[in-house]
């Protein structure tokens, strides 16, 4: 099975996620999305994020009614900070029968040379690019990489950071976040500080 894995911090899960994965399951060849939560991206300030299993419980609210995108909790159970790397080989010691692609934006694929053996990653993985706004000049030896999919998906400009930032501000942000996360959010008073 050509699995999808859709890294993130997830901090929050927005409607732009979901936009961006149910995309990539109905317009390319993968055949399932795992959202994998990342407790701490090495290249992000660990202070901004709640906790990993609050996150991970969000995901699993914003995806419960999908068969074939599913939340997995890999991350939370090795050792930090996490390097996509690990997660691969990991993955592929444990799952043999599946094939493994990456899902990211376009502005990961502008500092994808900077992460942790990036070259074994696109030796070995297909890599799916959904379209970002300004994200900046991509190195040349990516721009027309055989294992490197642009994907048309819808340009979604919506973060995470601005959801926190309007909260934390008394902005009104429902509809840019599923229901059950909304409720979930508000419930926990997160992001008000």
């Amino acid at each position: 099975m050509n699995i999808g894995l859709f890294f993130g911090s997830f901090n929050p899960i927005h409607i732009g996620h979901q936009i961006i994965a149910q995309y990539l399951l109905e317009f390319t060849e993968l055949e399932q999305i795992w959202i994998i939560v990342s407790p701490q991206n090495p290249l992000k300030d660990p202070d901004s994020l709640i906790h990993a299993y609050d996150r991970l419980e969000m995901c699993k609210l914003a995806f419960e009614d999908q068969d074939a995108i599913q939340v997995k909790d890999i991350e939370l159970h090795l050792p930090q900070p996490s390097y996509t790397i690990d997660t691969l080989t990991y993955l592929k010691e444990k799952y043999t029968a599946h094939q493994f692609s990456l899902i990211m934006g376009e502005d990961n694929l502008r500092s994808f040379h900077k992460w942790k053996n990036y070259e074994a990653i696109l030796a070995h993985h297909d890599i799916y690019v959904y379209p970002r706004l300004n994200s900046g000049e991509i190195d040349e030896q990516f721009v027309n990489h055989p294992k490197i999919h642009r994907v048309g998906a819808p340009v979604i400009e919506l973060s995470s950071t601005f959801i926190r930032e309007s909260i934390k501000n008394g902005k009104n942000v429902v509809p840019m976040l599923p229901n059950k996360v909304w409720e979930y959010v508000e419930h926990n008073l997160f992001y008000k500080k």
